[in-house]
């Protein structure tokens, strides 16, 4: 078991569902404030120094920073119809937990990148305009890619392009910015980037195993599941059986004393008696 996995195991049922409506809400507010009241949203930006003069609540209300900044329409095409339905089909995908939990790490780490910055240079860079969501955005538009890598989307509603490219080229995108800004001294501009990607590699490059999750593997998963509760149906009495071994085929039905146990070992929901738990060849 992965590390991804014992933390849903004991925090799961502290999953925000739905959690990209809520954060659309965020930046619809966020954009309002913009257009009427900036003065206002500059007092919720991710400032470290104002906050530890005591305005604790820029911990908080920093995320209402949209990522887009553009004209109105903009604005709706980007959020409502891209960053909404990538967001909601990964939390279907996912899962509520793990949806939150790459969300909220990448907020975390831009978090800790700010207060860092912070204590090595002593400055104030108007970290609120630096330190934002953008990149946090955008991190999930890679995990969608690496999720759904074939899929074909509509670039600028004419171009068909298949997501892996879009993600390719966004990726080379962001590593000319990181090595310009490095190259021009404004090292602290390319650090928001990488404090934002960080969830992306520790799902996606660690433990995570989040290849289980694309949608293949998932349909494959779905199958398997189907096959099995279809061979758990007893042909002379009807009945249908909770349990099924994948090696020998017996249910509880024909043995009520059976245990059956699903391996962990095994890549996949593969159950297996209590005569072939210790004894079967792993599927991997």
């Amino acid at each position: 078991m992965n590390w991804i996995d014992k933390l849903e195991r004991k925090f799961g049922r502290y999953g925000i569902p739905n959690l990209t409506f809520y954060i659309v809400i965020c930046y619809v507010l966020g954009y309002i404030l913009m257009q009427f009241n900036p003065a206002l949203l500059n007092m919720m930006s991710l400032e470290p120094a104002m906050i530890l003069q005591g305005q604790v609540w820029r911990l908080v209300t920093w995320v209402i920073y949209p990522p887009s900044t553009g004209n109105i329409m903009w604005f709706a095409i980007s959020i409502l119809f891209f960053y909404y339905p990538i967001g909601s089909s990964l939390e279907r995908t996912w899962g509520t937990f793990r949806y939150n939990l790459y969300i909220f790490s990448g907020l975390l780490f831009v978090m800790i990148a700010a207060f860092l910055t912070y204590f090595v240079t002593g400055r104030i860079y108007l970290m609120g305009n630096v330190f934002t969501t953008y990149y946090v955005s955008m991190s999930v538009f890679l995990a969608y890619a690496a999720s759904y890598p074939n899929v074909q989307i509509l670039l600028f509603f004419v171009i068909p392009i298949r997501m892996k490219w879009m993600a390719w080229v966004y990726g080379i995108m962001i590593v000319y910015d990181m090595v310009t800004y490095i190259r021009l001294g404004v090292w602290v501009m390319a650090v928001p980037i990488v404090a934002s990607f960080l969830n992306f590699i520790l799902f996606f490059f660690t433990g995570g195993r989040m290849s289980r999750f694309r949608p293949k593997e998932v349909k494959r998963r779905r199958d398997f599941q189907k096959a099995v509760n279809r061979g758990r149906v007893n042909p002379e009495t009807g009945g249908i059986a909770k349990h099924k071994c994948a090696i020998c085929g017996r249910t509880e039905l024909d043995d009520p004393n059976l245990e059956f146990r699903f391996c962990s070992k095994c890549n996949g929901n593969y159950e297996y008696c209590q005569d072939h738990l210790f004894t079967h060849q792993h599927v991997k």
